[in-house]
């Protein structure tokens, strides 16, 4: 009976123990995989304080400076600022319809090895009131937000 009982017990203690390690495993992967996805938005005065490592997958935002958008067949180098300090990005496809300079964007990609911001997606404001959440908190982080609403 006690060898049955002793045998029964490491049973059990295993199958906790093996349950703990798959827990940690699974809680692992799922974190790695977060991570992995996780795009931070940064502002370019946030940039400038502490810039973002070369390759590292990033959104940016602000306003596009006017009269700095540069096309070249489907390229478009434009920069992005918060009107204290400016991102020079570079874009490789179609822009969205409603994207113009003084105008809220954002752009997710990552910087290159010369300090340009290498955009895989821009996105662009909706209609005349909008700005990104985003965009808006860090010019009003910056000072510079004179909207008479608030973000949407």
């Amino acid at each position: 009976m006690v060898h049955k009982a002793k045998r029964a017990q490491k049973l059990r203690a295993f199958l906790i123990f093996g349950g703990l390690v798959a827990l940690t495993l699974i809680a692992f992967i799922t974190l790695t995989t977060l991570e992995d996805n996780l795009v931070f938005f940064r502002s370019p005065s946030d940039l400038a304080t502490k810039p973002a490592p070369v390759g590292q997958k990033l959104r940016v935002g602000g306003l596009v400076l006017e009269d700095s958008m540069m096309r070249q067949d489907l390229t478009v180098n434009f920069i992005v600022t918060d009107l204290n300090n400016k991102i020079n990005v570079r874009y490789t496809g179609i822009l969205p319809d409603l994207f113009r300079e003084g105008q809220g964007v954002v752009a997710e990609g990552a910087f290159d090895p010369s300090g340009v911001f290498v955009a895989e997606t821009v996105l662009a404001k909706h209609d005349e009131t909008y700005m990104p959440p985003e965009v808006a908190e860090a010019l009003k982080n910056a000072g510079q937000w004179q909207g008479d609403q608030d973000a949407r």
